[in-house]
């Protein structure tokens, strides 16, 4: 599996390239569209990007773990977690991907 990562300023660049903006423009747009999506996320929205996939926020309750080390149970407080559900045509596209 390839250990590259794909970085804000690498999709302001293909921005920039793909739609002709300027770099300051392209980049400007990419942090307005993460903004967005950071913000309703943060509502509790869901975003949901046609073949793309969809973001959600789910709660957990609060539960008893336990430390692996000592074996200690230790109270986990309530919380929110970010969850991500590619589409099936993601899906699709990453497996292909392992066929080269």
């Amino acid at each position: 599996m390839s250990e590259k990562t794909l970085t804000r300023m690498e999709l302001s660049e293909a921005v920039f390239r793909a739609v002709g903006l300027s770099r300051n423009e392209s980049a400007e747009l990419v942090e307005m569209v993460l903004d967005q999506m950071s913000d309703a996320l943060a509502r509790g929205e869901t975003v949901k990007i046609s073949s793309f996939g969809t973001f959600s926020v789910r709660s957990k309750s609060a539960r008893v773990g336990r430390n692996p080390k000592t074996g200690e149970e230790v109270p986990i407080e309530p919380r929110r977690v970010l969850t991500f559900r590619p589409s099936h045509i993601m899906k699709e596209r990453v497996d292909m991907g392992n066929k080269h």
